[in-house]
């Protein structure tokens, strides 16, 4: 039996999944960079950064997009996050204009 590490099908799948892993980055780090856009524009128009019912449209419509596999309950779980890390990093980034 060939190592993991060395076995060409495993380094293929890895390759895949790392690949995929840079999209993923690349994807989340464009997300913030727009939230923070909006949350500054918001400020402007003297609207609140957050919106419940946004957040709870963004779930429904990825929802009813997900063929799967991912299941309802781990797209809920990964946006759940996504949403809470990007409106967190897009704080941080005013924050950080502001020093």
């Amino acid at each position: 039996m060939a190592s993991p590490a060395i076995d060409p099908v495993v380094k293929n799948y890895r390759e895949q999944i790392s690949d995929n892993d840079l999209k993923i980055l690349d994807a989340l780090n464009k997300r913030i960079k727009l939230v923070k856009s909006l949350k500054d524009y918001k400020e402007t128009q003297g609207l609140s950064f957050y919106d419940a019912a946004q957040e709870d449209w963004v779930i429904t419509f990825l929802s009813r997009a997900n063929r799967g596999p991912l299941t309802d309950e781990g797209l809920r779980t990964i946006y759940g996050c996504i949403l809470e890390v990007a409106k967190s990093e897009a704080l941080l980034m005013g924050d950080k204009g502001s020093e």
